[in-house]
C-alpha cells in the first residue's frame, strides 16, 4: 500500500458551483480520472488533504484512494492552489496499477558543490532543467534525482543520457538529450583575470 491513503467522497455535483459547495462545507474538490472508466467528481476533507500534502508525498507520488471499503492505486497528478493565499483548491487523480510505467516529472537535486573544482575556482553552475520527464513504475517513482558534483571542473557538462538511474526507471524521448547543466566561467571569474592582468602590467615611461 502507498504511504498515503486518501478517503475520498463522490460529488454530485461538479463545475463551479459545485466545487464552490463543496469548499463550503469543509472539502477540497478534485477529479479521478484514467484508465478505461469515466471521470469521477470527488471530494476530501480540507484537514485530511492538507496533512497529506505537506507532508511532500503526495503530488506526484503513488496514492492509495479509499471510498467506503473499496481502494484502489492512484497517482495525484495536480494541485490548483488559490493565487494569494496558496491554500489548496482542487486536485486530479490518475487511475494506475501499482506496477505501471508511469510519465512523470521529477526534481533534479546537485550536490557536493564543495568537491567540484571548478565550482571551487569560482565557476558558475548553469542548471539547464530542474525537472527531468521519466518513466517509472508507479510503485517506485524516485524522489528526485541527484545529481553529483564532485570532481567536475569548468566546461564539465552533465547530460540526462548520462545519468544512472534507479531499476526499471528511463528518461523520455523528450529528455533523453537535454542537458541538466553545466560548469561555465563566471562573469566573477572574469572580472577577477582583468584585475590580475591590469595589476601585473609595466607602468609606462
Amino acid at each position: 500500500m502507498a504511504d498515503i491513503v486518501l478517503n475520498v467522497q463522490v460529488r454530485e455535483r461538479s463545475g463551479t458551483g459545485g466545487a464552490r459547495q463543496v469548499r463550503g462545507a469543509g472539502l477540497i474538490p478534485g477529479i479521478l480520472y484514467g484508465g478505461d472508466k469515466t471521470p469521477v467528481a470527488i471530494a476530501v476533507k480540507t484537514g485530511e488533504f492538507n496533512k497529506a500534502l505537506h507532508t511532500g508525498k503526495l503530488l506526484g507520488h503513488l496514492v492509495t484512494l479509499k471510498y467506503g471499503d473499496e481502494i484502489q492505486p492512484v497517482i495525484a497528478k495536480d494541485v490548483q492552489f488559490h493565487p494569494v493565499n496558496d491554500t489548496p483548491l482542487h486536485f486530479d487523480l490518475f487511475r494506475v496499477d501499482a506496477h505501471q510505467p508511469i510519465r512523470i516529472s521529477v526534481p533534479v537535486q546537485f550536490q557536493n558543490h564543495e568537491l567540484s573544482p571548478g565550482l571551487k575556482a569560482g565557476g558558475a553552475l548553469n542548471i539547464n532543467l530542474h525537472e527531468l520527464e521519466l518513466m517509472a513504475p508507479a510503485d517506485a517513482i524516485p524522489e528526485e534525482i541527484v545529481v553529483d558534483l564532485a570532481g567536475l571542473d569548468i566546461g564539465a557538462t552533465i547530460r540526462a543520457a548520462d545519468l544512472i538511474l534507479p531499476d526499471r526507471v528511463q528518461v523520455t524521448a523528450h529528455h533523453r538529450d537535454a542537458t541538466i547543466a553545466s560548469i561555465a566561467v563566471s562573469s566573477a571569474m572574469g572580472r577577477s583575470d582583468e584585475d590580475e592582468e591590469t595589476t601585473g602590467a609595466e607602468p609606462e615611461a
